[in-house]
């Protein structure tokens, strides 16, 4: 069985499209692949931050990704300063990684040029990065476009580790995973639904409220004429309430079409749908929040299974490129 790795950082709330877009996938993987899923508060690090809100964010979304199906017997969920051997790998790979190929990163360019202060950390992240993946014998990394570069520098961190000291690393593929529902944002359906509050109004939260959602979900962009079909290029707006509504029914877009005359009737049934989908999510994120003891036991969990398989490649990669045995 392959080994699958992905993670996810604790900044902003989980939204519609990280759970169709991402999250369903890895509920899905969990019964295809060894899945290894990580919360990966150390690269929140790289920014300014507050710490008493990086501590409940790490929380908050671990409790998410439990509540969506993440079900610790079945793969291995875990946060990242959990297991020490992502920072003693990072240092590995930073010093395979070349000076060059840290600066190309597209991320780190617009990253920095917007910022007031820029750490070194904000730099070689993709070096831990890297470590997060190679640790795991990953064999596969679900990553949409933008983050196929990552893993392009990570095959040739690993292979470039390979060719100066032996087969320490495998060397993992990027994959993309099967399109899920593409969700815009509802203010603006040209863009993206973002992590980020600069469109409040235009993104559903996974955890908003029933009536929140429906209040988002009515007020939401549509389009100039009265027609409900699905045309992404010429009716943005209506087309992706409809990619909303056919995720939240098990339909295609143009199957949750059918019937629908009216703008109005339109967004009251994606509405009452994402609310039905999102409700069992809202009802365990509650549980386990009530019991964060329950949260911290199913970490610890997958922080044991991490570590073991993490300890034995950093053991692995110290012997092979010469450091002495403690």
């Amino acid at each position: 069985m392959a080994r699958v790795f992905s993670g996810i950082k604790p900044t902003g709330d989980v939204h519609l499209g990280n759970l169709l877009g991402a999250l369903n996938n890895w509920v899905t993987l969990q019964d295809q692949a060894d899945s290894v899923y990580c919360v990966v508060d150390l690269h929140a690090l790289t920014v300014p931050h507050d710490p008493e809100a990086l501590r409940a964010d790490t929380l908050s979304l671990a409790q998410v990704l439990f509540a969506v199906g993440l079900d610790p017997e079945r793969c291995t969920v875990f946060v990242q300063s959990h297991v020490h051997e992502h920072t003693e790998c990072a240092w590995i790979m930073e010093c395979t990684a070349a000076f060059g190929e840290l600066r190309r990163m597209t991320q780190f360019k617009d990253k920095s040029e917007s910022a007031s202060f820029v750490s070194g950390g904000l730099f070689t992240y993709p070096a831990l990065q890297s470590s997060d993946i190679l640790l795991y014998d990953t064999d596969q990394v679900p990553v949409g476009e933008d983050q196929r570069q990552h893993v392009e520098l990570t095959r040739d961190i690993a292979i470039r580790f390979n060719h100066r000291f032996g087969e320490t690393f495998v060397v993992p593929e990027a994959v993309i995973p099967p399109t899920g529902a593409r969700v815009m944002d509802l203010q603006n359906p040209t863009s993206k639904m973002s992590k980020s509050d600069e469109s409040p109004q235009g993104t559903v939260r996974v955890l908003d409220d029933p009536a929140v959602i429906e209040k988002k979900v009515k007020r939401s962009v549509t389009d100039s004429d009265s027609e409900v079909r699905f045309d992404p290029a010429e009716k943005p707006g209506v087309s992706n309430l409809l990619s909303i509504l056919g995720a939240a029914t098990g339909q295609t877009p143009a199957a949750a079409a059918e019937g629908i005359e009216r703008y109005g009737d339109l967004k009251t049934a994606t509405a009452e749908a994402l609310i039905e989908m999102l409700r069992p999510i809202q009802v365990r994120y509650a549980e386990l929040a009530a019991d964060p003891a329950e949260t911290a036991r199913l970490l610890a969990v997958g922080a044991d299974k991490a570590r073991e398989v993490a300890s034995a490649t950093v053991g692995r990669a110290k012997t092979n490129m010469g450091l002495l045995p403690a």
